[in-house]
């Protein structure tokens, strides 16, 4: 029973980008995909969770406030992530400021967040 609360604790413990990772490992080599608002339910306090939960938002817009240094590599995980032409991609990145992507799930929008955050970009999640 030790090992289950040292692997709880662990996994509590992770980074949002070990977060990320981990459910990629689950997913790619095990076959196992997260339901939707499991973590988010498992992670509030036990006590408050049915006042945590009503206040809770459940959409997210994905801001990008600034595309850092490598701008070619956003332009890119841009692209991917909206399906945007190369040009309008660009665009959006110059323009900064701009919703990559509005009223996603919390975990798309961390998922995005983390993905651009890698490539250099200044995100930012409301």
């Amino acid at each position: 029973m030790a090992d289950l609360k040292k692997l709880a604790e662990e996994i509590v413990g992770l980074t949002l980008l070990e977060a990320q990772e981990l459910k990629t490992i689950l997913k790619d080599e095990y076959g196992i995909e997260p339901a939707a608002g499991g973590a988010v339910m498992m992670a509030g306090p036990a006590g408050d969770a049915g006042g945590a939960a009503a206040e809770e938002q459940t959409e997210f817009d994905v801001i990008l406030k600034s595309a850092g240094a490598s701008k070619i590599n956003v332009i890119k995980e841009v692209r991917g992530i909206t399906g945007l032409g190369l040009k309008e991609a660009k665009d959006l990145v110059e323009a900064g400021g701009k919703a990559v992507k509005e009223q996603v799930s919390k975990e798309e929008a961390e998922e995005i967040k983390g993905k651009l955050e890698a490539a250099g970009a200044e995100v930012e999640l409301k």
